[in-house]
């Protein structure tokens, strides 16, 4: 059941977490949502609430461990607990090796490995003691299989998948009831291109996701899915693309 639950959403305004934070508001979800912007913030809430949906906002950089403490103290205290936390929050600044845009490659470690690190970290020791929870990660079809351009972003994307498995399985065995699912979207419309800075990886990228491209709100489709599983049912893996996309 979706109806009730209070789920945390990092990377919330816009794209896969703001068409989730929609789709499941409307299906009786309580919404917690977090990200940068407060002014997409502020309005997609507005939204929520004109619709009949609760919904919460807070300004936060997943980077940060004391934003991710806060927004899981902000949940309990507007809700009364947390049933979900859907960590989407992530950068694809992709570039060839060659190109050495360290900086990215170290912001890209930062909001796709220490976002989904601190938002665990917050939110787990609430987990473990109520002895349920469901953890939810956006990963990539990057953290699957290589390709040219997306060595740092893929590496990011694999680290994801081993460790939401991992605590999926410690949670099986501690008993503590904690499923996970792990969505490797391929071609979705949001954000991500705007953050390439290579040319040429730009360019290409822009011409596949125009040709192929499909809205987040099937992603969102697939979130909510998982979450309304029995409470005996794990469904861990998903790899979300567009039908015409090879």
């Amino acid at each position: 059941m979706i109806k009730d639950k209070v789920v945390i959403i990092t990377g919330a305004s816009s794209g896969i977490g703001e068409a989730s934070a929609k789709l499941l508001a409307s299906k009786g979800a309580k919404v917690v949502l977090g990200a940068r912007r407060e002014h997409k913030l502020r309005q997609q809430v507005d939204e929520i609430q004109s619709a009949g949906g609760q919904a919460v906002y807070q300004v936060m950089d997943v980077v940060n461990p004391s934003d991710n403490a806060q927004i899981v103290k902000l949940a309990k205290e507007t809700f009364g607990g947390i049933d979900v936390i859907f960590l989407n929050a992530g950068i694809m600044p992709n570039s060839p090796l060659s190109a050495l845009k360290t900086d990215e490659w170290n912001q890209t470690f930062d909001v796709n490995i220490k976002g989904v690190l601190n938002g665990i970290a917050a939110v787990l020791p609430t987990f473990i003691s109520q002895k349920s929870g469901h953890a939810i990660a956006t990963s990539s079809v990057a953290g699957l299989k290589a390709y040219p351009g997306g060595a740092v972003y893929g590496g990011t994307k694999w680290f994801g998948r081993d460790f939401m498995e991992v605590l999926r399985m410690e949670s099986a065995l501690d008993g503590t009831n904690i499923p996970t699912a792990t969505i490797y979207p391929a071609a979705i419309n949001t954000e991500l291109l705007d953050q390439i800075t290579s040319q040429d990886v730009a360019e290409k990228t822009t011409q596949l996701y125009e040709q192929y491209g499909i809205s987040p709100d099937r992603v969102a489709n697939v979130v909510a899915f998982a979450i309304d599983q029995p409470e005996d049912t794990n469904v861990n893996e998903f790899t979300i693309g567009p039908t015409t996309q090879p």
